[in-house]
């Protein structure tokens, strides 16, 4: 019995400290190269590793900017190499409010840091030095030498984003080729792109463009870093920050995906796409590029992931929203999660609400393990019988165990189940909550005014610590071994601090978990106390109706 109470304790503990490992350490699958990957590199990626990719190019940042473009909830910057500089995000969803840190903001709490948090006016995408979207380089050495110092000329300095799309042209003259590029800009963050090549003299025209790397708005280190392809056959590939040695080539790409934690730039096209990713020099951070020769037809997207957007934008773009190994399970979750989301218009009441609904759907199973622990708490002074009387012979202990709890239908597993069955439930619900860009800055009530940051004043900690510990006052418990009955009321403590520095929204699911899983437990605790009763008194009248019978005859 001892053995299945610490199964318990650590079930418990390892739920929570699973996800915190994993989402440290968490290692994405290795891309491989099938054979008929391996091919197409062959033939393709030497020729661009040796004269394209590893050839140092002209300084990547200083580059004069050529044009600006403006729009309510952005500005772009295109520079004279006919690449975008820089992207700012002005909507105050991702302005307004910044995460500080923990110390940083115990230090604000207490009045040792009095410098206020200001809001900033723009938030940049975009890292100085990076590989910047529509950066094209030439398959042919001197061709591509002479396109880094060759500065493209604008159709416009300016372009005002006062209507839903408008056209930039941006123009090349290159000794032997003229490289246009036609950007048509939407509101939504998205543009369509064509390349036109036009050949003066023989030269080979191959080349290869980049969605350029991943942003760097979000520092968090525990999201997926890197490049994300997704297949024709709607397989993704993962390549992550380090992960990459050398250059590798893909086919039949339907998007080619940059991604932090929250924001990322790509291409996607219906045509399939030839990708090659290189690595950094350095940091083995991957490249990534899409190769072409000739014209090319293909659109792009820098900006939030935002789920409701991206499927505007395609469906398939919605993938580059991933949850790691528990996507299959994650993605439904936070389909639920926008469902409720449209109708309560508060992703806070949402969180409650989806609570609510796995309440509803684990209460089955929640009931009978409550039943079991209840009815094992019940059989807890024979248990000690058996345990005294076969102290010295484990096997028949062991034996009479077991019919005892067939014979009072008790099974010694059934509170574990359900706990167990949470694992994944949570584990999806924290890489949703962790992964949504649709929390920040979205508020909830009273003093939470943004869902993804840490709670300010650390009251759902709290809260979520008291709930648990009221929670397990009213659970019946089975452990009767003193040092993990002392374990099993610090875990209340243990996960408030585990939890204090988790988003918000994490914070609250978990609160208002505990507090479903106390009303649920005291309902059955009454009904059981209820039933009890009963069997009690049935119990009273068969001894009375049985002494009546004695008395007549």
């Amino acid at each position: 019995m001892k053995d299945n109470n610490l199964r318990l304790i650590l079930a418990i503990a390892l739920s929570f400290l699973f996800v915190t490992i994993y989402s440290y350490f968490q290692t994405p699958q290795k891309t491989q190269t099938s054979p008929s990957q391996n091919a197409t590199q062959a033939s393709s990626a030497p020729s661009l590793a040796q004269n394209t990719l590893s050839t140092p190019q002209a300084p990547l940042d200083n580059t004069p900017i050529i044009t600006h473009i403006y729009s309510p909830a952005m500005e772009i910057e295109i520079d004279a190499l006919g690449r975008i500089a820089q992207v700012y995000l002005k909507d105050k969803k991702f302005t307004t409010h910044k995460d500080e840190g923990f110390i940083d903001h115990v230090k604000r709490l207490i009045g040792m840091n009095h410098k206020p948090l200001k809001p900033l006016d723009k938030l940049p995408l975009l890292g100085e030095g990076a590989l910047k979207p529509l950066e094209l380089r030439f398959v042919d050495s001197a061709l591509n030498q002479e396109a880094f110092h060759t500065p493209y000329k604008t159709s416009l300095s300016d372009l005002k984003l006062t209507k839903d799309t408008q056209t930039l042209t941006l123009t090349q003259e290159l000794s032997k080729v003229v490289v246009k590029k036609i950007l048509t800009f939407h509101t939504n963050l998205s543009y369509d792109l064509k390349v036109e090549i036009s050949s003066k003299a023989p030269v080979n025209t191959a080349y290869i463009l980049s969605n350029g790397s991943r942003p760097v708005a979000d520092a968090d280190g525990y999201a997926f870093h890197g490049v994300l392809l997704g297949t024709q056959e709607k397989k993704l590939e993962k390549i992550e920050d380090g992960d990459i040695k050398e250059a590798k080539s893909f086919k039949d790409i339907a998007f080619i995906a940059s991604v932090d934690r929250y924001y990322t730039s790509l291409f996607f096209s219906t045509t399939p796409l030839a990708s090659i990713i290189d690595s950094q020099a350095g940091t083995k951070n991957p490249l990534p590029f899409v190769s072409f020769k000739g014209n090319a037809d293909l659109h792009g997207y820098i900006g939030p992931k935002d789920h409701r957007m991206l499927e505007e934008i395609s469906p398939m773009l919605t993938d580059v929203i991933e949850y790691g190994i528990i996507t299959f399970f994650a993605k439904p979750v936070f389909l639920l999660l926008d469902y409720l989301h449209r109708y309560t218009h508060n992703w806070g009441w949402a969180i409650i609400l989806l609570t609510l609904i796995v309440r509803i759907i684990l209460y089955p199973l929640s009931y009978k393990g409550m039943v079991s622990m209840q009815k094992i708490k019940d059989l807890a002074p024979k248990m000690k019988e058996l345990q005294e009387k076969y102290k010295n012979d484990p096997q028949k202990l062991q034996m009479h165990m077991m019919q005892l709890y067939k014979k009072h239908g008790a099974n010694p597993l059934g509170g574990c189940l359900p706990l167990l069955l949470q694992i994944p439930v949570f584990f999806a619900i924290y890489r949703v909550l962790y992964n949504a860009v649709e929390l920040k800055s979205a508020g909830w009530a009273l003093w939470i005014h943004d869902l993804s940051l840490m709670d300010p004043y650390f009251i759902l900690p709290i809260l979520m610590g008291i709930s648990m510990y009221a929670q397990q006052a009213l659970t019946p418990s089975t452990i009767t071994d003193p040092t993990q009955a002392k374990i099993f009321k610090m875990l209340p403590l243990f996960f408030t601090l585990f939890l204090i520095t988790f988003p918000a929204g994490l914070v609250l699911y978990w609160t208002i978990n505990n507090l479903f899983s106390i009303l649920q437990q005291w309902g059955i605790n009454q009904m059981l106390d209820r039933k009890k009763v009963q069997e009690i008194q049935a119990h009273k009248s068969g001894h009375k109706a049985l002494d009546d019978h004695h008395q007549r005859s």
